[in-house]
């Protein structure tokens, strides 16, 4: 019988599609209740690749024949030899092609609407991480908002679609994963735009994103409104782009809000944080369709595998946005966090320009969940 490699993409179809899948995960437990591939449609095994070294018969009864199998791990090897193992059972079986660390770095494009005048706004959503970055694009120009890292995936998309890069933002400083946003803008010429309060402690040069900046993209003036939101850093801006779409950052999310002690500042934080989203945002039009820069739960993936929903909808829906005591908010911003994303100090000293990791050591630095919420 067969043991085929799946790769990260087909893997993200079957996540957006909700198609079945069983996964066999060989890394340590740990590892595997940490983070995983997670779908709507999946069931899971998690067996250690060393309890399997000395053969597969006891877990042949426990794979299902009525679904694809596909074996983890963490970079490819351990599940290829398990799943060749399972094939010379008589099985057929799929391992994922680069493991955990190809699932971590993939990116699925996926368009969220049409902009006035012909304009486009595409989502790039990062499964394995969590990760929301977006392009917008009219009239031959793209701006593109909260890149990650893997910068050949925004260029070559913009190739496609016969576009320019003419600006690229980050809302704030990132210190879940490591940014593209420098990197792309110095590839393509494009305007690099950063919050400078979140900025201060940089080593490179940038554009201050100020409040009420706004930058035309193409001919038909799609206009990229900045809004000043601070809470979960100092200097965190939103987007308000075609007077439609609000990109909130990592401020507000689908399920959740964004933390402020990634900085060792919740304390000082916590204040802006709910002033952003108590009062800066209950100005706004609750039509406006919310795009954050990441999500925590598969729940949150629409049915075309994109992650948005109104602001009228999350003042209803979001417990973030309905604790209407302060001091009650307080304590839950600040003493209920969830653990903090790993290597988050470094990362940050990344997107500071301060160190320069080879992208072995960018990789291991992001392995892991999006952990930027309050929930």
């Amino acid at each position: 019988m067969a043991f085929i490699k799946m790769t990260a993409a087909q893997v993200a179809r079957k996540v957006i599609e909700n198609q079945k899948l069983f996964i066999l995960d060989v890394r340590n437990r740990d590892a595997y209740e940490d983070w995983k591939i997670e779908g709507h449609n999946f069931d899971y095994l998690n067996v250690p690749y060393f309890d399997l070294l000395d053969g597969v018969e006891e877990i042949l009864a426990k794979l299902p024949t009525d679904r694809d199998v596909l074996v983890v791990c963490a970079k490819e090897g351990s599940s290829l030899m398990i799943a060749e193992m399972i094939s010379e059972e008589g099985r057929d079986v799929f391992y994922l092609e680069g493991g955990m660390d190809s699932w971590s770095s993939y990116l699925e494009p996926i368009k969220v609407g049409n902009l006035t005048g012909g304009g486009e706004l595409y989502q790039f959503v990062r499964l394995g991480k969590g990760c929301l970055s977006y392009m917008v694009i009219s009239e031959g120009e793209a701006a593109i908002v909260d890149a990650v890292r893997f910068t050949d995936v925004f260029i070559n998309f913009a190739k496609e679609k016969n576009v320019e890069i003419k600006y690229v933002f980050d809302t704030h400083l990132h210190a879940d994963h490591i940014s593209g946003g420098r990197q792309l803008a110095q590839a393509t010429g494009a305007t690099y735009y950063l919050p400078p309060k979140d900025a201060e402690e940089v080593v490179f040069d940038y554009t201050p994103l100020e409040d009420g900046l706004i930058v035309k993209i193409g001919a038909s003036q799609i206009e990229v409104d900045a809004l000043y939101s601070p809470g979960h850093t100092i200097g965190s801006s939103s987007f308000i782009v075609d007077r439609k779409y609000l990109l909130t950052g990592d401020i507000l999310f689908i399920d959740s809000i964004g933390r402020p002690d990634l900085a060792g500042l919740a304390e000082d934080w916590v204040g802006d944080l709910r002033k952003t989203l108590y009062r800066r945002y209950r100005e706004l039009t609750e039509d406006l369709i919310v795009l954050p820069a990441h999500f925590m739960i598969i729940d949150e993936l629409n049915e075309d595998g994109t992650v948005a929903k109104s602001l009228g909808d999350l003042f209803l829906e979001n417990h973030g946005l309905n604790i209407h005591d302060e001091d009650e908010f307080r304590h839950i911003v600040t003493d209920n966090l969830p653990p903090q994303p790993n290597s988050y100090q470094q990362i940050r000293q990344v997107n500071m320009g301060k160190i320069n990791p080879s992208n072995d050591e960018q990789t291991e630095m992001e392995i892991g969940p999006n952990r930027c919420a309050v929930r």
